[in-house]
């Protein structure tokens, strides 16, 4: 084989050269997409954070101000102006026992009662070992705001109960007439903060909530109460001893470090010590301005983390993709060039042969040229063909979307339009109820009005899923409940029609394993088609029934009416398909409450009453009903029944 023969081959330098920068491009590959992945990955996760610290800011806010009011309500009472008047002559058992009441009525910590010298004269924990009785608090700052005679605000370690709380105060003023006199007593309520901090450790963060002195008193951790942002001198530890507002808690650094600023109230932040220090964390502070406190929440940079090694890796593969195809084509090259230095060896040998070859190509040209415009008129047939099957296609794709719109605007309005119905009677009775100076009888028709408008958003939100199987959880369900709730959309429609609803159940309660909306969705849709199904009768009577065995409860609704032809039972649950009039119905009640009920494990059934009038049965799984959730939301409605 002679030079010009043999296969290309790199120069050994640039074979070196090659090896080098393959694995270097490699890393600068995996580094790069690793720090995109990294920049949008923090910006979701402090989206992310943002919300989360926001509602929470707000819960704490909103928690701490429905007891704003508490203080100045106390102050204003009989008994309590009554006893300060002259406490040494009277008996404080009564006033300590009405505060005790308070306390748990308003689901408070503690309420005492100060004199103008800021000694406890009544307290609701009178009788326990750290009572308030006895106490003097005037070195607290919420009574001397309030013997000022402003609202008094005050968080900090209780200094008998060394319980972390918030307080607010009040003046009492033995004489109204007088406000800028100095007040004959405070009134104090302690709220504490362990409810709001439980409610933090079911998220996925860390909250953390200091003062203007940067200590952390309220924390998803117990271990980071009661612990400073930031290591404090020796005076500054003293002067917050001082002030008693944390007791004689030593105030140690919490080990939070900034690793990285980022602007904006945002950074990244480690631990020196403690269960904390294997991770790092994104962290976010937003300012309380109305109670001069500043939260702040922690994110862990796991999925930052995640994000950056599998994009690290999928930039890997796709640069090894890359390597793989330009070895592949060089070796492609490779053997390209050896074809042709294997074609050039036999150009003699194919020469000898090319005169027979002329001929016979000649021969059979004419057979070619004929071949070749066959083809050619097939080619052009296909194509046709190819143009009007996709422009078919894409006719059937258009038509099967704009079927899919119509029948969701359809169910959607169908769903929807007896809880209008039912509002719509709720406010006319509202309004009357209102002009006949009623308003206790109106507000529960409103409440109605606000449930009916939550259940209307719930209804859309279960449309969605009338197009697939249902993928959320079921739960333990009270049958007697929901029909209780459908009867009531149709109160007025009973009473003006004069229908007898006769219900035929055991007394006893029964549960089936469904989803509360929609199961209430399908009875008031087989309601409203019963009492339809009644108009032209003279004593219309709807039944309600359940029956149950050991796994399988039955549910009824049946009609007097003239029930359902024979011909139409085996169409009933069709889509579209209905025996209204024109303008009456648009033939999808059935068809949803069929798959909502399929949906559920169960099955709906339509037929003839052999007495006259027709009867749907819905067969779902029965439950013993200890669901926690289905048996709250059971109770709701029958308080609102």
């Amino acid at each position: 084989m002679t030079r010009a023969e043999r296969p290309a081959r790199l120069p050994n330098g640039w074979r070196r050269l090659l090896l080098l920068l393959v694995p270097l491009g490699l890393v600068a590959v995996m580094w790069q997409a690793a720090q995109v992945a990294r920049v949008q990955a923090l910006q979701e996760l402090r989206q992310d954070a943002e919300n989360e610290l926001r509602l929470s800011a707000a819960g704490l806010v909103g928690h701490l101000s429905r007891h704003d009011y508490l203080p100045r309500l106390l102050a204003s009472r009989e008994g309590v102006q009554r006893f300060l008047a002259s406490p040494e002559s009277q008996d404080a058992m009564p006033l300590n026992l009405l505060l005790d009441r308070f306390r748990a009525t308003a689901d408070v910590s503690d309420v005492y009662l100060l004199d103008r010298h800021a000694d406890t004269l009544a307290a609701s924990n009178w009788h326990l070992p750290h009572s308030f009785i006895g106490q003097n608090y005037a070195f607290r700052s919420y009574f001397t705001d309030a013997i000022a005679g402003g609202q008094g605000r005050f968080y900090g370690l209780g200094v008998q109960s060394l319980e972390r709380g918030y307080y607010f105060s009040a003046p009492v003023w033995l004489d109204d007439t007088q406000p800028d006199s100095t007040p004959d007593g405070v009134m104090v309520v302690k709220v504490l903060l362990d409810a709001v901090e439980a409610g933090w450790a079911d998220q996925d963060a860390e909250l953390l909530v200091t003062d203007e002195d940067d200590i952390i008193f309220m924390a998803s951790r117990p271990e980071l109460r009661m612990a400073s942002l930031h290591p404090l001198s020796e005076d500054q530890r003293q002067a917050l001893l001082a002030t008693r507002r944390y007791a004689d808690e030593p105030l140690a650094h919490s080990g939070i470090e900034v690793v990285e600023p980022l602007g904006n109230q945002t950074r990244l932040v480690g631990f020196s010590s403690g269960p904390l220090a294997e991770n790092r964390y994104l962290g976010l502070s937003r300012p309380l301005e109305e109670l001069g406190w500043e939260m702040h929440i922690l994110k862990p940079l796991s999925p930052v983390i995640q994000a950056q090694w599998v994009s690290a890796l999928l930039a890997g593969g796709l640069y090894g993709i890359v390597l793989l195809g330009a070895g592949v084509g060089w070796q492609r090259l490779r053997l390209r060039r050896e074809r042709e230095q294997f074609a050039e060896r036999e150009r003699q040998t194919l020469a000898r042969a090319r005169d027979e070859l002329e001929r016979n190509v000649q021969r059979r040209t004419r057979d070619l040229v004929e071949t070749n415009r066959r083809l050619s008129d097939e080619i052009e047939e296909r194509r046709r063909a190819e143009d009007n099957l996709r422009q078919t296609r894409d006719e059937l794709i258009q038509a099967a979307k704009l079927a899919v719109l119509g029948q969701l605007a359809a169910g959607i309005n169908h769903e929807l339009n007896q809880p209008l119905a039912a509002i719509r009677a709720y406010a006319e009775n509202a309004r009357i109820l209102l002009e006949r100076q009623r308003p206790e009888s109106a507000d529960s028709n409103l409440e109605q009005i606000i449930e009916l408008t939550g259940r209307m958003a719930e209804i859309s939100a279960q449309l969605r899923q009338f197009s697939r199987k249902s993928g959320e959880s079921l739960t333990a369900v009270s049958v007697p409940a929901c029909i209780d709730y459908a009867l009531r959309l149709f109160q007025a429609r009973l009473r003006d029609a004069d229908v007898s609803v006769e219900r035929q159940w055991p007394e006893e309660e029964v549960w089936v394993r469904a989803d509360l909306v929609r199961l209430e969705q399908v009875l008031v849709n087989l309601i409203g088609n019963a009492l339809q199904a009644m108009a032209e009768v003279e004593a219309p009577r709807l039944t309600l029934s359940i029956e149950r065995d050991d796994t399988r409860v039955r549910l009824g609704v049946a009609d007097n009416g003239p029930g359902i032809p024979e011909e139409h039972l085996g169409r009933i649950f069709e889509p579209f398909f209905t025996t209204k009039s024109p303008g009456s119905g648009l033939g999808l009640g059935l068809s949803i409450s069929s798959r909502i009920v399929d949906d559920l494990g169960g099955r709906l059934v339509a037929s003839n009453r052999p007495t006259g009038g027709a009867l749907f049965t819905l067969i779902l799984p029965r439950d013993d009903g200890t669901a926690g959730a289905a048996t709250h939301r059971t109770q709701e409605n029958a308080s609102h029944a």
